[in-house]
């Protein structure tokens, strides 16, 4: 191959990468202070039983929710998470969490006349980082789970509202297996009834609309071969969200 094609060839990757970069700031810009990041669940494990008995919506189901906060140029998410309690997260690291455990994020923005509360909402949650995860998922001042750090961060303008709780299982009617054995070793009563929120009750707000969903990591390897001795390859991994 002349020296010519070989340099041809790997402009053309390397215009192809910068034309990913440019476009993947782009789709990322697209993202507004205040949005909130629903993953979706697992049909197993806890994940799978927080689901069982809180899905809403048939189309898309979730087990854990963040806030966006835009700091400048950099991307942060406000979240309550079993790893590390109510933290402050690098956007690009809490999507490489997700696409780990093969979960996707759907997007939801407040609808504009509620957008005044995103603001005092991110002040909030900031003041809450630092607070242990709540593993009981019974409402207490001294540590937060998920939804309960965003329902919190919102609260004084009444964008969610706390709700009985329910750990039945809607196929039997009774409280689900899970649930009971999860609370049986707490040494602790369930609590049906109890004043609470999840990320799929969130989800189904009328003060929110979905925007988009973030899908797993785009992962395009590029290999070429310029001659048996000779060889490059990128790798470039970017977010890739589109409309919902």
């Amino acid at each position: 191959m002349s020296f010519n094609k070989k340099t041809t060839m790997a402009g053309s990757v390397f215009l192809l990468i910068l034309l990913l970069v440019n476009c993947s700031s782009y789709q990322t810009s697209l993202l507004k202070n205040g949005d909130l990041l629903f993953v979706t669940a697992k049909q197993t494990g806890l994940s799978g039983a927080i689901n069982n008995v809180t899905q809403k919506q048939k189309a898309a189901s979730f087990d854990h929710i963040g806030m966006l906060e835009k700091d400048g140029k950099e991307l942060f998410v406000l979240h309550a998470a079993p790893q590390g309690g109510s933290q402050k997260q690098r956007f690009k690291e809490f999507i490489r969490d997700q696409e780990e455990d093969g979960q996707k994020i759907v997007v939801y923005r407040l609808k504009p006349q509620y957008r005044k509360a995103i603001p005092p909402a991110i002040q909030k949650a900031n003041q809450m980082l630092g607070k242990p995860y709540n593993f009981n998922y019974i409402l207490d001042e001294n540590s937060y789970y998920c939804s309960d750090f965003i329902e919190r961060a919102f609260r004084p303008d009444h964008i969610f509202r706390l709700e009985p709780m329910t750990f039945m299982d809607p196929k039997t009617g009774k409280t689900n297996v899970f649930w009971e054995e999860f609370y049986k070793k707490k040494n602790l009563k369930v609590p049906e009834g109890e004043p609470g929120c999840n990320p799929n009750g969130l989800a189904g707000s009328d003060k929110l609309e979905k925007i988009r969903v973030i899908s797993k990591n785009l992962s395009l390897p590029i290999l070429i071969d310029l001659n048996d001795s000779f060889k490059i390859k990128y790798s470039f991994l970017a977010p890739i969200i589109w409309a919902f």
